[in-house]
């Protein structure tokens, strides 16, 4: 089994990797095409093999973690940050998959009106016939059902967005529950927290007193 720093050095190396695969996979809703290229296919591909990834290695450290009664607290930070990291990119890539899918619906239902208008004026310098209103409105349930599956698309991608940011919710409660046990266990900790906390209360009260004699002083010579 790897250890925890050998397994952090994995995950960095991906975060990296998926840093760079989500900025170009951003850079393509300046240039939406009809259908996914290969070159999108395979950035969404790698996004998505990283991310998978790095779930699954975050897993094996929080294994690490629980494994281990007196994990320090900042091991407990390092692996609540990579999990930060993760739901910020999982966020990013998500929204820019949403705004590439409506910008390509929004390009072809375009390049569908166009086609529509050509079609009508067609038909309307040609005598037309039953079969060819049939046909139209076929086409018109189509898009229709189409709209529905893309509306249905965007909510199922906004409640999985929800539910993810619940799951790290609660993982996050749970290692701020782990990180306090481990400090309690620091001894002179809760000490020198308090002495910083009086300190840093002197330090104010002697600064208040200083800002009040100068104005005083200044109000007096005036």
């Amino acid at each position: 089994m790897s250890s925890f720093p050998q397994i952090r050095s994995q995950l960095r190396t991906l975060e990296s990797r998926t840093e760079s695969s989500l900025s170009e996979y951003s850079g393509i809703i300046q240039s939406v095409s009809s259908s996914p290229s290969t070159t999108e296919s395979t950035l969404i591909q790698d996004i998505e093999s990283s991310l998978k990834q790095r779930q699954d290695l975050i897993s094996q450290l929080n294994r690490i973690v629980d494994s281990d009664a007196n994990s320090s607290a900042t091991k407990l930070h390092q692996l609540q940050r990579h999990k930060e990291v993760l739901m910020e990119h999982k966020t990013e890539y998500q929204r820019a998959q949403a705004t590439i899918e409506q910008e390509r619906n929004r390009t072809n239902l375009l390049s569908s009106v166009r086609s529509d208008i050509a079609t009508h004026r067609t038909r309307s310098a040609t005598p037309g016939t039953g079969q060819d209103a049939s046909s139209y409105m076929l086409e018109e349930r189509s898009r229709i059902d189409n709209s529905h599956n893309l509306t249905d698309t965007l909510l199922a991608q906004a409640y999985e967005t929800r539910d993810e940011f619940i799951r790290q919710r609660a993982s996050l409660a749970s290692v701020q529950r782990r990180i306090l046990q481990s400090a309690s266990h620091i001894p002179g900790l809760n000490t020198l927290i308090s002495k910083v906390n009086t300190r840093k209360k002197r330090d104010s009260l002697i600064l208040a007193s200083l800002i009040t004699l100068c104005i005083l002083f200044i109000f007096f010579i005036r």
